[in-house]
């Protein structure tokens, strides 16, 4: 029999950003707050010194164990689904912190014409540009109604960045200014710019300087050490939950964290929340922690996973297009890219920082004309410095011989000699992508794993290959001697690494017809449960999402404040 603690104000399963962010506003406000993190405490001490490429990017450190949860995968419903024994297609963080530790530090704002995406392209286009088995929706939250959470968000992180010339309008500029431009990226914004195209720093919670937020957290500037993705920051430069938003929570009085507690149900009566059941996994005890208020903050998989296994919400039937929980899983289409081998020229590729580079978005969502096309939406372009560590980064010509004395010779002459120039697709959701519960497979403790159905469509191979196309144009125009870029999109394949952006499964929007939580990520059908993080998305953009994650969250907080002297469903 579980055991039962004493009712607490607010239950948050998940502390990483969403986590965090809830946790420092809600206990800000007087609230007590438990946060249920299940896997282990983290801190800055852990990194000192710590650049080991093979523990944290080849071995995954930081990463959820898989041997003990995984997610199951099929194409089709035609096929049967089966585990991910191995990390390929995207990493899943576990820990205090989340992904939030091992991320890069891009940190855009979403365009305004995503948050009304159906609407917009109808309105353009036409209904007839919107493939009939394609779900998108608008988001029942506009840019402009976001866009003092974005600011918020990105005061507390410090974002360092400069203003987007195609993007949506800005109440404030980056607290701190752009990262410093490298040979590399300077070659990047000559050619660009001599394109006639908009290139532009890229927003970085890797600071540029050293900067003390609204909520007195100061932290270091960083060292351009190229040890960023999937590794913690060794200085606290890269803003992550553990260095900003948690702290602050703590310093309240009001949060208390249990780290190695895994929440496998939210209990419920009478159409409430009344809290969760989670698993000490150090002991194995069944706990219940009541609440008057759940938070869902976890990760996309998980988020679904724990409503689906909880029975809220009704689950999505792709065959009739009823539901909701589940419904409008998309990914990111990483796949338009283009490598310039240089023969004179050598940069120094090994150093750099996760959200170092330069972006454009001239191929971004509207911002140019789809009438021939075969696809809506588009994607960000970019060149990156992350860091190209050398256990996993042997760039050479694609007439390469894979072995023998040419091949030594040739990853000798070009380690340092080439740039790659890629395209951020967007994903759009489709009535047969989506995420239910597994009815074969279990986790350690007897639970039905996620199972993701998804392949890429037509939409993506189209864009995949435009995107391509247009950063090859960059490259070449960057002088480079030789350039090796995607011909064509196959199917979708989790077995190699394209990025960590899932999204859907609990979407936003204006009707509990065709969404599950509302604009304050409040689920429409148990008004006490709050649901936060990419798991909110109905589909995504050409950035990575952590931006409007944040975003969400400080306005989902909010909300929470306004119902806890209210109650009801907000609006």
């Amino acid at each position: 029999m579980a055991k039962t603690l004493p009712k607490t104000d607010v239950v948050i399963v998940g502390v990483g950003w969403a986590g965090g962010i809830i946790a420092a506003e809600l206990t800000k406000g007087g609230l007590n707050v438990v946060g249920l993190e299940r896997g282990r405490e983290r801190k800055t001490e852990d990194y000192y010194m710590v650049h080991d490429e093979l523990r944290y990017g080849s071995r995954y450190d930081l990463m959820q164990d898989l041997s003990k949860e995984t997610i199951t995968f099929r194409s089709t419903e035609k096929i049967r689904a089966l585990p991910m024994r191995q990390y390929g297609s995207f990493l899943l963080g576990e820990g205090l912190g989340g992904s939030g530790v091992h991320w890069n530090g891009q940190t855009f704002r979403f365009l305004p014409y995503d948050f009304e995406i159906r609407s917009k392209t109808i309105e353009r286009y036409g209904k007839n540009k919107i493939p009939a088995d394609m779900s998108i929706q608008d988001w029942g939250i506009t840019y402009d109604q976001l866009e003092p959470y974005y600011d918020k968000f990105e005061k507390t992180a410090g974002i360092s960045g400069e203003t987007n010339p195609l993007g949506g309008k800005r109440s404030a500029d980056y607290p701190t200014p752009p990262m410093l431009k490298t040979p590399a990226i300077t070659k990047f914004i000559d050619a660009a710019s001599k394109l006639n195209l908009h290139p532009y720093m890229m927003p970085s919670a890797n600071l540029s300087q050293t900067y003390t937020n609204p909520d007195g957290v100061s932290r270091a500037a960083c060292q351009y050490c190229g040890y960023c993705e999937r590794f913690g920051c060794e200085y606290g430069a890269k803003a992550d939950p553990v260095v900003t938003v948690i702290p602050v929570a703590n310093k309240t009085g009001k949060f208390e964290i249990r780290t190695h507690s895994n929440v496998r149900r939210i209990l419920h009566k009478g159409g409430k929340a009344t809290g969760v059941l989670y698993t000490d996994v150090t002991t194995g005890e069944e706990i219940e922690q009541p609440a008057d208020i759940v938070v869902v903050t976890s990760y996309v998989f998980n988020n679904v996973r724990l409503l689906l296994q909880s029975g809220i919400g009704k689950p999505y039937n792709p065959a009739t297009g009823t539901g909701v929980i589940g419904k409008n899983y998309a990914y990111q289409v990483i796949k338009g890219n283009a490598a310039g081998f240089f023969e004179e020229e050598q940069f120094n590729n090994f150093a750099g920082a996760g959200s170092l580079g330069v972006n454009l978005d001239d191929y971004n969502g509207d911002n140019f004309d789809h009438s021939d096309l075969k696809f809506i939406h588009g994607g960000s372009i970019s060149l990156s410095q992350t860091g190209q560590r050398p256990i996993a980064n042997n760039p050479v010509p694609p007439d390469s011989p894979s072995w023998g004395s040419d091949f030594k010779k040739n990853s000798l002459k070009y380690a340092n000699r080439v740039l790659a120039v890629g395209g951020q697709g967007s994903s759009m959701s489709f009535k047969h992508h989506f995420l239910d519960l597994d009815p074969t497979f279990k986790d350690a403790f007897g639970d039905p794993l996620i199972r993701i159905t998804f392949d890429f469509e037509e939409q993506d191979r189209q864009l995949a290959v435009f995107l391509a196309n247009k950063s090859a144009e960059i490259v070449k125009q960057m002088g480079a001697k030789t350039i090796n870029q995607l011909k064509e999109l196959g199917p979708y394949e989790i077995t190699t690494y394209q990025s960590t952006h899932n999204t859907g499964g609990v979407i936003i929007g204006a009707s509990p017809d065709t969404s599950a939580v509302n604009s304050y990520c409040q689920m429409w059908d148990m008004d006490n449960v709050f649901v936060v993080g990419a798991s909110a998305f109905p589909h995504n953009s050409g950035y990575n999402p952590t931006g409007t994650v944040g975003a969400l969250a400080y306005r989902t907080a909010e909300g929470i404040m306004t119902y806890r002297n209210k109650g009801g469903l907000l609006v």
